[in-house]
């Protein structure tokens, strides 16, 4: 018998360019060992000493780092710390969060704890120590407050032979003026910095790049700063507002010869912030200026997809600019915002994968450097390295590039680049101690992880060769993080628990997240349905009574509240007697729909829930325009819908079971049974959400309806109505009743043959409704039950503690959002 041939895979060599591919890479991981054995054996000989300080403040932090609960609660205290006042909050504010973690703590520390009552001399003596220690810690990642501070920090980051690029921190502006006021420090800081730079002798290594001179001054600011309201929801609006005041930041360095870099933050601002950028520097009066700059965000798997964009732009643009590669300083928050909004992880969940994606863009970066000239960001000496040998390898020419660190940390390192021959910059933030502290917190936590380079390096018996080995996976995946409600699952931050291992009950409600409307796929798809339904204007919409079309004389012509003039739609308006027929209806479909099993009254709701996800844009489109709801809003409206629909149909399956409450000697079980018709009085302000929970809810329990919606938003009721048939119900489980809530409301209340009346309104509604039901003796199955949801009013309470900032922005939402129409 014939051998088999083997395949052409199997026999193929690999081609030249592949060859030489796999011999270039070959070559830059060999430099990069080499640059690592170099930079490992200096530093090594460089540790600071026993006699520094900052040897101690190394120490105490690598010790508090080393202790998960130690650290979260440290860093909770920093974080609160500027904003106590007094003596006594302070020493309150240790006791309270150290107390849960005292254990873990130094017996010495114990004690003092025990012991310092906030009101007694020991507990002021440990406020004032904690006090002063924040703040030493501070000063040594934050370069100073005042304009003396910077100047003198500056000034000395010049004689150690660095170049700076100054962050002022406190870029959360929540007003005009605050906005105002930070384009205003960037202005006064470019002018006054470059007077004073000017004076300086000449360093060719810091002053110049492969083609001539280069700015002294540099500067980094945010772009949401500029913006008190930015919002990617409104990119145009926003786009407006930030250019206006970063125009005059651009002139004032084109006129003072100084640098200005664009910051990243978080992923929901990455896209806008990015089009801001290209668009401003795209104009006319900007094209030609190349002293700018962006961030890129090796975490982010699309992060080489930004950076291609960019070349594409820059080339066009034809003046380069220059991008800082960092890892990503953003990691908790993006990790945990995803989880509270059920949207997908945007960042890499793996630090061995940052590592990667950092040496993939620093390739790129050097590949194309006459265009996007690189700045290598990072503590990571191997991340760092690599950048370097590809530089080597690529002839790249060293002033081509840069290497950038924090102000505070790792200056072995960075004298140690320097003296290698390259440009490092210094990432130097400065402002007031409370925007600070967030800083200081974010720092901490982003440069002291389990995976920190930093902390490895610190760290007793580590080689270099586990120092420099090539970034990848060589341990265990982390355990896919997700948040759990210990109650019904619903997002009450108060109740999450971090959980890793998967629940094994078959059910597990989650809530649908709500539409990520920075992407802008999303808003043009809204936007689309927005117009969609301005095509249905004008339409009519009949009553729904025993699954028969029902029209009147009557009707209710529904104005759009943003537009007074534009006629949504016209809705029929129900008599005494429709309403009469409606209830009649709903009580002959009683037996049949009671008799249901749960199990297919849930699977009708979840077809509900179907439909209403595959028309959410357009729900959200209707309720945008019948009362007046933001897009963010609606679609928060309609995401509710839809979770009432799949928790009711969850929560039924389990009450249809029995419930057993036995006793000694005894076995009992009880069931749930449906009580007959439900009359469902909704309200306007969430016209789908509100309107549908009472109604599947009903549904659910084998209930019968009469849905009599507001006024105000009959249509977007007749919308679900649709759905509702759509869903396969029986004639007369759903019956739809608009109409003026005076004429038939009192039908409503008084029938003896409604069971139930399901209200959320007013109070003084809700009280009268309850009144009446309360007085009828004539109703032949007992007592007429009410479940009335009526407005009130909650206390905000602002603690000592909080922040401010936040309070504010709370408290304004609290007041203003939802469109002005939450119910409390």
């Amino acid at each position: 018998m014939a051998k088999k041939k083997p395949s052409a895979s199997a026999t193929a060599k690999p081609s030249a360019k592949a060859e030489a591919l796999g011999d270039l890479e070959a070559r830059v991981e060999e430099v990069t060992q080499e640059i690592g054995r170099y930079l490992f054996e200096h530093l090594r000989r460089r540790q600071a000493s026993i006699f520094e300080k900052r040897w101690w403040e190394d120490r105490i932090l690598s010790w508090a780092m080393g202790d998960e609960a130690v650290k979260v609660q440290m860093f909770r205290f920093v974080d609160v710390l500027p904003r106590l006042k007094t003596h006594t909050a302070v020493a309150r504010h240790l006791q309270e969060y150290f107390e849960e973690v005292s254990s873990h703590l130094p017996g010495a520390a114990r004690l003092v704890l025990d012991w310092a009552e906030p009101n007694t001399v020991l507990g002021r003596a440990l406020a004032v120590n904690a006090r002063s220690n924040a703040n030493r810690m501070a000063h040594r990642f934050i370069a100073g407050s005042t304009v003396e501070e910077v100047s003198a920090a500056v000034g000395k980051l010049r004689k150690q032979r660095f170049g700076f690029t100054l962050d002022l921190l406190g870029e959360a502006t929540i007003s005009e003026s605050e906005s105002d006021a930070y384009q205003q420090q960037y202005l006064n800081l470019i002018s006054g910095l470059a007077t004073q730079t000017n004076e300086w002798p000449e360093d060719c290594q810091l002053d110049n790049d492969h083609l001539g001179s280069i700015p002294r001054v540099n500067v980094s600011l945010k772009l949401s700063a500029l913006c008190s309201h930015f919002r990617p929801i409104d990119p145009a609006g926003t786009t407006e507002e930030v250019l206006s005041r970063l125009r005059p930041i651009l002139r004032a360095a084109r006129e003072h010869g100084a640098y200005v870099h664009v910051d990243l933050e978080q992923f929901a601002f990455k896209d806008l912030t990015l089009d801001i950028f290209q668009q401003v520097l795209m104009e006319k009066e900007f094209r030609d200026f190349a002293d700018v700059g962006i961030v890129i965000q090796a975490y982010l798997p699309d992060a080489e997809a930004d950076l291609q964009r960019l070349l594409k732009w820059s080339q066009k643009r034809g003046t380069p600019v220059t991008v800082r590669l960092v890892k990503g300083a953003y990691w908790d928050y993006e990790t945990v915002s995803a989880g509270l909004h059920g949207w997908p992880v945007p960042v890499f969940q793996e630090k061995w994968q940052s590592d990667v994606n950092f040496e993939k863009l620093a390739r790129l970066l050097m590949e194309n450097y006459q265009w996007l000239r690189p700045a290598l960001a990072s503590h990571n000496l191997r991340s760092l390295a690599n950048g370097i040998a590809w530089a080597r390898q690529l002839k790249v020419p060293i002033g081509a590039f840069e290497i950038q660190m924090l102000y505070g940390m790792a200056a072995e390192q960075a004298q140690l680049f320097a003296e290698m021959g390259h440009r490092v910059r210094i990432y130097t933030p400065f402002g007031e101690l409370i925007p600070g502290m967030a800083y200081l917190v974010r720092r901490l936590l982003e440069n002291t992880s389990n995976d920190s380079f930093l902390r490895h390096s610190l760290a007793e018996n580590v080689t270099v060769e586990k120092l420099f080995a090539v970034p990848h996976f060589d341990q265990p995946e982390r355990a896919s993080v997700r948040f759990e409600n210990k109650k019904t699952d619903q997002p009450d931050a108060s109740a999450f628990r971090l959980i890793t291992e998967p629940r094994q009950d078959a059910v597990m409600f989650r809530n649908e997240p709500p539409t990520d409307f920075s992407q802008a796929d999303n808003r043009k798809a809204f936007q689309e349905a927005l117009d969609d339904v301005k095509s249905q204007f004008g339409n009519e919409y009949p009553l729904i009574i025993n699954g028969r079309i029902v029209e009147t004389k009557g009707a209710i012509i529904s104005t759009s509240p943003s537009h007074r003039g534009v006629n949504v739609g016209k809705v029929s308006s129900a008599t005494k007697l429709d309403a009469e027929n409606a209830i009649a209806a709903a009580k002959a479909a009683f037996p049949g729909w009671s008799r249901v099993e749960p199990k297919y009254r849930a699977e009708h709701l979840q077809l509900i829930a179907k439909q209403l996800c595959d028309q959410r844009f357009e729900l959200a489109a209707w309720i945008v325009h019948e009362v007046g709801k933001s897009w963010e809003d609606a679609d928060g409206d309609v995401a509710e819908a839809i979770d009432f629909c799949r928790f009711y149909a969850e929560q039924m399956l389990m009450m249809s079971q029995p419930q057993r409450v036995d006793l000694a000697g005894e076995e009992n079980e009880f069931h749930y049974r449906p009580r007959g018709v439900v009359a469902v009085i909704a309200p306007w302000n969430f016209p789908l959400a509100i309107l549908s929970g009472m109604t599947v809810a009903a549904l659910a329990m084998g209930n019968t309806v009469v849905i009599k919606p507001a006024e105000q938003s009959s249509v977007v009721a007749a919308k679900f109505m649709d759905i509702l048939m759509e869903a396969g119900l029986p004639d007369g489980v759903v019956n739809f009743l608009p109409g003026i809530g005076e004429e038939i409301g009192p039908t409503l209340v008084q029938s003896p043959y409604v069971d139930v009346i399901a209200f959320t309104g007013s109070r003084a509604v809700g009280l009268e409704i309850n009144k009446a039901a309360a007085a009828m003796d004539q109703h032949p199955h007992g007592v007429k039950r009410v479940i009335a949801e009526m407005g009130g009013k909650n206390a905000i309470i602002v603690d000592d503690d909080a922040d401010l900032d936040e309070a504010v922005l709370g408290v304004v939402q609290s007041a203003f959002g939802y469109a002005g129409q939450k119910c409390s």
